[in-house]
C-alpha cells in the first residue's frame, strides 16, 4: 500500500510533528509528510521539518482579507500536493467550515486534555493545564480526535490518561501530558494510514 500523503499545520515548537517524523522514519507509520504549514513565522517546527528535507510554508493570516480566504489558501496548497490526511499538531487557529468540508473525516487534532473536559473555545496550550490544576481534578490526559465544525467536538480516536499530582506545577503537568501526546498522535495517524479507523454514528471504531 502506498504511503498516505500527510499535511501538517503547526503554530509552535513542533514536538508532535517531530514524533510523527520519527515514527515515519522508523516505518511505524505508513505515511509521508509532504508539507508543513505554519501561521507563525518563527515556529521552530518549521526548522524541524526543513532538517528532514520536508517542504515548509509560512502563511500569514494578515496577508488575507478574511479568515475564509486564508483557509482557502491552505486548502489550495494541500490539494496541489494531493494531501490525503491533515494533522493539526499544535495549530492554534480554528479551521473554516469550508476547510472541514474539503477534508471531512481526514483532519486529526491533538488536544492536551481528556475531551470533553477542559476543551473548546479558549482552552489551548498552558491554559488547559492551569485550569486542570485550579479545578483540582485527579486525572487529565491527551486526546486525538477528528475535526468537525465545532471546537474540540469531533469524534474521539484515542485518549491517554495522565495522573495529576498534588504538587504539580503547570510546567510539570504539561511535560507529562506532552509525553502522552507523543504516544497517541503517531498511533492515531498509523491507524488512519493503515485504514483501520471507521466512523459509525458519529463515533470512531478501530478495526482490529
Amino acid at each position: 500500500m502506498s504511503p498516505i500523503k500527510i499535511g501538517i499545520l503547526i503554530s509552535g515548537g513542533g514536538t508532535n510533528l517531530q514524533s510523527l517524523i520519527d515514527n515515519i522514519k522508523n516505518k511505524y507509520i505508513n505515511g509521508e509528510i509532504k508539507l508543513v504549514i505554519s501561521n507563525k513565522k518563527e515556529a521552530y517546527g518549521l526548522e524541524r521539518a526543513k532538517k528532514e528535507g520536508i517542504e515548509t510554508l509560512y502563511i500569514d493570516r494578515k496577508s488575507f482579507n478574511s479568515e475564509d480566504e486564508y483557509n482557502e489558501k491552505i486548502i489550495e496548497e494541500f490539494k496541489d500536493r494531493n494531501i490525503e490526511l491533515v494533522v493539526l499538531a499544535g495549530y492554534l487557529r480554528v479551521l473554516s467550515k469550508e476547510f472541514v468540508k474539503a477534508y471531512k473525516g481526514r483532519i486529526i487534532n491533538i488536544h492536551p486534555s481528556l475531551i470533553p473536559s477542559f476543551c473548546g473555545k479558549g482552552y489551548y496550550g498552558e491554559k488547559v493545564h492551569r485550569e486542570v490544576l485550579r479545578y483540582g481534578v485527579k486525572v487529565t490526559g491527551a486526546t486525538v480526535h477528528f475535526v468537525d465544525e465545532g471546537t474540540d467536538t469531533g469524534p474521539i480516536i484515542l485518549q491517554k490518561v495522565v495522573e495529576v499530582k498534588d504538587n504539580d506545577t503547570v510546567e510539570q503537568l504539561k511535560e507529562r501530558v506532552l509525553k502522552a501526546e507523543h504516544e497517541i498522535l503517531p498511533e492515531a495517524v498509523k491507524l488512519f494510514c493503515d485504514g483501520r479507523i471507521k466512523l459509525k454514528d458519529g463515533k470512531v471504531i478501530i478495526l482490529r
